[in-house]
């Protein structure tokens, strides 16, 4: 089961939270400031981080920051009145992965946390063998015997994800979602662009190709 922790100092807030995603089938743990909530990371296993930025003792940045410092790569989805642009850069310098702003849209939220366990299980996989070809998503590299690539991080993303759900398609929307981001101002052509980078740069692989499915997205075939 998938462990969230939800940081937020209003009591009537964090309890609609964790009704929320206790109905999506997520084990909740809660906490009412900073402090709190790194006493339950010292104890428990925890998949993402639901964070609040007003809290006594300690905010959301410095939460974030201590968590970030400690090496941790855990998924935090920072949920906040604060809406000013300001805000949001310093979360995302922090280290925070998403940011909402209150009042909760709970249907939003529950997409956006979605997302971040999506993309941090492909993360967590680190490498993908198709065939003869390698893919290393630490070192963003591709390699087929003695060739290998270095790709440019979203080209690398998006092929790895497409290859890591053989024949599953997904929707230019999707792909845009978990590779540039819900706040990204890209349009969806970019991941048209991308795809078709992808498969010049990879024409003459006979493992795998990248295949449009007309009015619905793309999908990777693995060919051997």
């Amino acid at each position: 089961m998938i462990n969230i922790l939800v940081v937020e100092d209003e009591k009537h807030v964090r309890r609609l939270l964790e009704a929320v995603l206790k109905r999506e089938g997520y084990s909740v743990v809660t906490a009412e400031d900073g402090v709190k909530a790194l006493e339950v990371l010292d104890s428990q296993h925890i998949d993402l981080i639901l964070l609040d930025i007003m809290m006594p003792n300690m905010d959301g940045y410095e939460f974030a920051k201590e968590v970030r410092d400690g090496n941790s790569l855990i998924p935090i989805l920072m949920a906040t009145a604060k809406q000013l642009p300001e805000d949001k850069k310093k979360g995302f310098r922090l280290g925070t992965d998403d940011y909402m702003t209150k009042p909760i849209d709970t249907e939003e939220m529950l997409l956006r946390i979605q997302a971040l366990l999506r993309r941090s299980q492909i993360a967590t996989a680190r490498k993908l063998e198709v065939g003869k070809v390698i893919l290393d998503y630490d070192a963003l590299t591709v390699t087929r015997e003695d060739e290998k690539q270095t790709l440019p991080q979203k080209e690398f993303y998006l092929l790895y994800k497409l290859l890591s759900y053989p024949e599953r398609i997904f929707t230019r929307i999707q792909l845009m979602d978990e590779i540039w981001g819900m706040e990204n101002e890209s349009t969806d052509t970019t991941v048209n662009v991308h795809i078709n980078r992808l498969r010049k740069r990879f024409e003459a692989y006979p493992e795998f190709e990248l295949v449009s499915v007309r009015g619905l997205g793309y999908k990777a075939v693995r060919t051997l």
